[in-house]
């Protein structure tokens, strides 16, 4: 992946359109970008996250604030990123969701994310050539080509140097959270998962099968009425379904004997009562047959009784009809007086006129009734008209009200528009004058700065000369020891070739093995230790010397940039010149911002001038047509007013009289109606009479009430003829009864006593029962716990294995979660992330070495932790000049960072090497932590980085230190202002 070309707009503190050309940056390898804190850094490395995956890095992506406070309304938030991944090159443009002022009235409106992947050169096989457009898509299409999710991009190109010098100190499940987001090891959490879910689910199955067999053998126990043992087994179940076997024999032999001697108890007591009944039925007939021939009488006159209630119920039905009608021909006569009355309360003088005369009333008024209906409408035209022309003049008056008040208005209008255009003009002025009203404060503020500095660097330069000097004082120093000790050396040489002298061993200098005066150490010699360190030390000044000498020249160099940039600016006071460049722009910056409300304002001021205009010649025209409305509907009224007050006569309008009219008609109609029904109903009363004259003769009786006495009510009717019937059908019965074949010869005396025989079928029953009931509990128990015990066997039989399997799975899955005879209680994900975290221990530690001169290197460990908490995370460094491991916490500030920079380079190679081809990394950026370094230790982390950038690899450095601006040419500076950042390229 290599970046060609970055530009945002409106983002983090981006005001206006700021563009960064990576392949001019990364020229030569490596770049510098620096700046104030807060200027806005990091924010450039947070556009190159947005463009790719929509989100930035860390903590910042929690405050969802991508678009600049000081931006424009009207300008849009966006950043474009160019790059070429898998040699192909693509364009992706991203828009964050930002809240913005309405367009239209006040508040504000949800600007919607937005995003789009276009391709530069040709497309990838499967991709369209057009792009895509979907947020969703953009995103599958970076994360595909570029082999990485967004966090190990984040991980790994970003190199967030804060973030791994946590990671050193951080606890195991910390350092697993971030290795699980890099190396991706879901699959080996779904093989975890896949391992509890199958033993949770056998276990449930064991469990379900347990509590079956269990189940089955508390139902075993209950039904033999035993206790459960606490080892039941196959030779205990046989035990006891013999023994149940053996009960239910014997059971079945008491229930036959018992059943016998029941059943011959049984039918001698049947005998005694089939003879008791029979001589109750012959007693119950002769008594029956005694009782009905003293009733003969009464059924007689039973029978002449209900002969005449049943002629006399259509008289009574007559007569009843006959006292409806007579009520209703009342009713009628009295609704006739009523209504009357009603004709004659209306006005109408002949109420009492036979019916010819009302009906030609009647239409009389139905006539005058007609005609008043046209002069009903003409009176409603009239109020009609009366309320509209009172309406016009109202609506008059109100627009002479309004056209004198637009008038007043409109004399306001000239100086409103002289006031708004001339402000316009100024604001325009000043937008025009602000980029380099811009410009000027900045240079001025630049070299304020730099003015600032001088002293402080030419007081650095004098620091730098007296160690320059010091340093080669003591560089000469420790040569001139040198040399004092060589020649020390030299001088007790022979005493030192002495001492190594043994018997029968040749001289190393003359070869003899007699070595009569060998010479004596004289006072003061040097040994070969003694130099050694001599020469170290000299080796140690000569280095602080070169590094002094770099010192002052670096410190020279920022004096005579400092002068340099200071030539231009020679006599003048910078601060004044500060002072007065910043208050021309803050008032140029505030005049030109009000220029869109001031350009909205004049274009309403004229919107609103010329309404006001038109609104007045519409007024105008509508006031005369009013007045002409108003004289036409006046005359109209005083024409038609005589015509409707003689159609009123006396009432209080036209539709009243009217009214009146049909009021009466209706009356007098009704008063007809009645009539004709009050005749109807006395027409009906004297049928009737007659018809009921005619049913009196034909039931055979004299007159009306000899009948009316001869009814009975329906009941009285029913009662009788039952009462016949009974008797009747009881007569039959009970004759019937004596002449049954099977009741000849008994008395109808005779006495059974059964009391004997009932005693003894109830004492061989309740024998019976008992026994029966013994055999059947016995039989069913049997049945029962032959049943229970078939199911119970291969209940058992499918338990053994299922046993066996769940014992193997349950060790296994707590093998490779980390638990069990697993020793380090390591999971098989931990395993995994352990792996991966001794190749980044491996990686990184090549990278320390060489920063520390070989002192540090990372060493991992797998042990379990404390109190069984799990291991293979754990994280060490081990110091070379000790010999001794030590926990990365005890390392100092610089250490820190050096072994934090190792290990996110070391982890950015294991992680690009996992990813595959879509992760070869042409770009990385470092983001801050050279401040905590000297001089020495930085050489050696500049050597890491140039190396870095070895085979074509662009490497950004994130920095303030001044340090990294002589060291690195190539730079990006970002910088801050008061209205937003912008940058300036040094190349």
């Amino acid at each position: 992946m290599r970046l060609h070309h970055l530009e945002l707009t409106g983002f983090g503190p981006f005001v206006g359109t700021e563009k960064v050309d990576f392949d001019a940056l990364g020229a030569e390898g490596l770049f510098l970008l620096h700046g104030d804190t807060g200027a806005g850094k990091t924010t450039l490395l947070d556009a190159v996250a947005f463009a790719l995956f929509g989100a930035v890095p860390g903590a910042r992506a929690e405050a969802k604030r991508l678009r600049c406070d000081y931006a424009d309304p009207d300008t849009h938030t966006e950043v474009t990123l160019e790059l070429t991944v898998q040699h192909h090159r693509l364009r992706i443009t991203r828009s964050p969701e930002y809240e913005r002022p309405k367009r239209r009235g006040d508040g504000t409106t949800k600007q919607q994310a937005k995003a789009s992947l276009t391709w530069v050169s040709a497309p990838p096989s499967g991709h369209r050539p057009e792009g895509v457009a979907r947020i969703d898509e953009v995103a599958r299409v970076v994360e595909r080509l570029l082999g990485m999710t967004k966090e190990q991009f984040f991980q790994v190109v970003l190199l967030p140097q804060g973030e791994f010098a946590k990671f050193l100190r951080s606890s195991t499940e910390e350092r697993e959270k971030l290795l699980e987001k890099l190396f991706g090891t879901e699959h080996f959490e779904r093989v975890e998962q896949w391992f509890r879910d199958q033993r949770r689910d056998l276990g449930r199955e064991r469990d379900e099968r347990r509590s079956g067999s269990n189940l089955l053998l508390a139902r075993f126990t209950q039904a033999a009425g035993i206790d459960t043992p606490e080892q039941p087994d196959l030779p205990w179940l046989e035990a006891i379904l013999a023994d149940a076997e053996q009960t239910a024999g014997k059971a079945a032999d008491a229930a036959a004997a018992t059943a016998k001697r029941r059943d011959r108890a049984d039918e001698a007591l049947l005998d005694g009562r089939d003879l008791q009944g029979r001589v109750k039925r012959v007693h119950r007939a002769v008594n029956g047959l005694a009782e009905l021939a003293h009733q003969s009488v009464e059924r007689v006159a039973w029978r002449e009784e209900l002969a005449a209630a049943e002629r006399a119920v259509p008289v009574v039905a007559a007569a009843a009809q006959l006292m409806t009608l007579e009520r209703r021909a009342d009713d009628a006569d009295a609704r006739v007086e009523a209504q009357a009355v009603l004709v004659a309360e209306r006005g109408f003088a002949d109420a009492d006129a036979a019916l010819p005369t009302l009906r030609e009333a009647v239409g009389k008024l139905r006539e005058e009734a007609g005609g008043l209906a046209k002069l009903v409408e003409e009176a409603e035209h009239q109020r009609a008209d009366k309320r509209r022309l009172g309406v016009l003049v109202e609506r008059e008056e109100a627009i002479r009200a309004d056209v004198t008040r637009i008038e007043h208005r409109l004399k306001t209008y000239p100086d409103q528009l002289v006031k708004a255009r001339d402000a316009l003009t100024a604001a325009t002025t000043a937008r025009a004058e602000l980029v380099g009203l811009r410009a000027r404060r900045t240079e001025v503020n630049a070299a304020l700065g730099n003015q600032k500095a001088l002293p402080p660097a030419r007081k650095a330069v004098v620091g730098a000369e007296d160690a320059a000097r010091a340093a080669i004082d003591a560089h000469q120093a420790a040569r001139d020891e040198v040399q004092r000790l060589r020649q020390l050396r030299l001088d007790g040489m022979a005493a030192e070739l002495a001492a190594g002298l043994t018997d029968d061993a040749p001289c190393p200098v003359c070869g003899g093995h007699e070595h009569p005066h060998p010479a004596s150490t004289p006072t003061g010699a040097a040994t070969a230790a003694d130099e050694q360190k001599a020469q170290a030390a000299e080796v140690q000044a000569m280095r602080v010397r070169e590094q002094a000498g770099i010192g002052l020249t670096r410190a020279r160099a920022a004096v005579d940039t400092l002068l340099q940039q200071l030539t231009p600016w020679e006599g003048q006071d910078l601060a004044a010149a500060y002072a007065e460049a910043d208050k021309a722009f803050v008032a140029a910056n505030d005049l030109a911002s009000r220029h869109p409300s001031l350009e909205r304002a004049l274009r309403n001021v004229e919107r609103d001038h010329e309404a006001l205009r038109g609104e007045h010649a519409k007024l105008d025209v509508e006031a005369g047509k009013v007045a002409s409305e108003a004289a036409e509907l006046k005359s109209a009224i005083d024409r038609r007013q005589s015509i409707v007050d003689e159609a009123r006569a006396g009432h209080a309008s036209v539709a009243e009289r009217r009214q009146h009219v049909l009021t009466t008609v209706a009356a007098i109609d009704a008063l007809i109606e009645s009539h004709a029904v009050a005749l109807t109903a006395h027409d009906r009363v004297r049928e009737q009479r007659d018809a009921l004259s005619d049913q009196v003769s034909t039931a055979g009786f004299q007159d009306l009430a000899e009948a009316l006495a001869a009814a009975r009510t329906d009941p009285i009717i029913d009662k009788l003829r039952q009462r016949i019937v009974d008797a009747t059908e009881a007569e039959q019965q009970h004759r019937a009864t004596l002449a049954d074949p099977d009741l000849f010869g008994i008395e109808a005396d005779l006495d059974i006593d059964l009391a004997p025989l009932m005693e003894t079928a109830t004492v061989a029953r309740r024998e019976a029962e008992n026994a029966y009931a013994e055999k059947q509990s016995t039989s069913s128990r049997l049945d029962q716990l032959a049943a229970l015990g078939t199911t119970l066997r291969k209940a058992w039989a499918e338990l053994e294995p299922l046993e066996a399997e769940f014992a193997e799975l349950d060790a296994l899955t707590d093998v490779v979660n980390g638990r069990g005879q697993n020793s380090t209680k390591m999971s098989l994900r931990s395993y995994v992330l352990a792996a991966r975290l001794e190749e980044v221990a491996v990686a990184a530690s090549q990278r320390l070495r060489k920063m520390t001169q070989g002192r540090y290197s990372f060493e991992h460990s797998d042990q379990a932790g404390a109190r069984g908490t799990r291991g293979g995370l754990g994280l060490d460094v081990l110091d070379d000049y000790s010999g001794v491991t030590r926990p990365a916490k005890t390392l100092s500030g610089g250490e820190s960072f050096l072994a934090s920079l190792a290990l996110a380079l070391g982890l950015a190679d294991v992680v690009a090497a996992e990813s595959g081809g879509g992760a070869l990394l042409d770009t990385l950026f470092v983001d801050e932590g050279f401040g905590t370094l000297d001089a020495g230790t930085l050489d050696e982390v500049m050597g890491i980085l140039d190396e870095l950038r070895d085979g074509g690899r662009v490497v950004g450095i994130v920095s303030h230190v001044d340090e990294l601006r002589q060291r690195v040419p190539t730079r990006l500076r970002v910088r801050k202002g008061r209205t937003g950042s912008t940058l300036e390229l040094s190349v």
